[in-house]
């Protein structure tokens, strides 16, 4: 089974609150708006602790450092493809001046033979938390209620 963890990022603007998600990138999800944001996250493998690894992909997906601070778990949330996602939240009002992603490469187009490099995620905001569960891939939506429901 592969294992990922996030770091999802909260804070409140004026009582409102918003938290930090980001465009996939790559060609698949180019078009894609409702359905193709994810929180900052990434594989790892054990002995890894979950928030390390967290923290690790946090600053590999976005070039940002991930922010100090007290940590909740939320919970393992179970994604689509069957991999499950350990996410901790984080209240940080963190500048995004400095986005620099990471990168990944693959095939395109398709049956090219040629290797393409895209960014991990093409683009990084903080929105509203009813925005951001209309626009997170499906699976990551019991992520977003679990922080309304430990704010609450």
């Amino acid at each position: 089974m592969t294992t990922s963890a996030a770091l999802l990022l909260h804070r409140d603007v004026e009582g409102v609150r918003e938290v930090l998600i980001g465009h996939m990138g790559g060609p698949f999800w180019a078009r894609k708006d409702a359905g193709g944001w994810s929180i900052p996250k990434g594989e790892y493998v054990a002995p890894e602790p979950p928030l390390a690894a967290a923290r690790r992909e946090f600053t590999e997906e976005t070039g940002l450092p991930a922010p100090e601070g007290d940590v909740v778990e939320l919970g393992e949330f179970r994604q689509g493809s069957g991999k499950r996602v350990t996410v901790f939240a984080l209240e940080s009002d963190l500048d995004l001046t400095g986005f620099a992603p990471g990168t990944f490469t693959m095939p395109w187009p398709p049956r090219s033979g040629r290797e393409q490099e895209f960014p991990e995620l093409d683009r990084i905001a903080w929105l509203p938390l009813a925005e951001a569960a209309d626009l997170v891939v499906k699976g990551q939506r019991p992520a977003l209620e679990a922080l309304a429901a430990h704010l609450a």
